[in-house]
């Protein structure tokens, strides 16, 4: 069974691990080994925690608890967090991350975890949302599968290569929360 719940800043260590751990697992081979492994628990542990604290722009987070799970951190086998856009030209509601340990995917929890932050991005009056994704991130087609098209593509250097990140929009929400709503998403 797995809960999904408001996350607290007690919640910070946690989901740096689960942040570490996906992006150790999703980017091997795709960013730099020396990156993968120069990140910081600790660092984002702070980066995680401050944002729960301030919730600027309705900043919030949603945790998914794996119960009966024996692991650091209570459970937490993934997060999702997210607002009002940084970057109102695509869209007025931002999903930031979405983490997912790889033992648990495939189950319907990340699809969850988004119908979280559709929730709470629409009670903030978002009508429509996006997320960044790296391009070589083989989970961007999850979003395709929840309903969203396609809506920019930014070349950029990270981690000291080259690489191309797509923001992926549901417009309207109710796509995503209509998406979301389902029990399971079409392969």
């Amino acid at each position: 069974m797995v809960t999904i719940r408001r996350a607290r800043p007690s919640d910070a260590d946690a989901m740096a691990r689960v942040h570490l751990a996906t992006w150790r697992s999703t980017y091997a081979g795709v960013l730099p080994e020396a990156y993968l492994t120069s990140l910081s628990a600790h660092q984002e542990s702070l980066g995680y925690e401050r944002g729960i604290l301030e919730r600027r722009g309705g900043h919030a987070g949603f945790v998914a608890i794996a119960d009966g799970q024996e692991m650091p951190g209570g459970g937490i086998i993934g997060f999702i967090t997210g607002g009002m856009s940084r970057r109102q030209a695509i869209a007025e509601g931002e999903v930031e991350t979405l983490y997912l340990l790889d033992d648990f995917r495939d189950r319907g929890i990340g699809r969850r975890l988004m119908r979280a932050m559709a929730s709470h991005l629409a009670s903030l009056g978002a009508e429509s949302a996006f997320a960044w994704v790296l391009q070589d991130n083989p989970a961007r087609w999850f979003y395709e599968r929840l309903g969203a098209k396609l809506a920019a593509r930014e070349d950029m250097v990270f981690a000291g290569q080259k690489t191309t990140q797509l923001a992926y929009a549901w417009e309207p929400i109710h796509t995503l929360l209509t998406a979301t709503a389902t029990t399971k998403l079409p392969r």
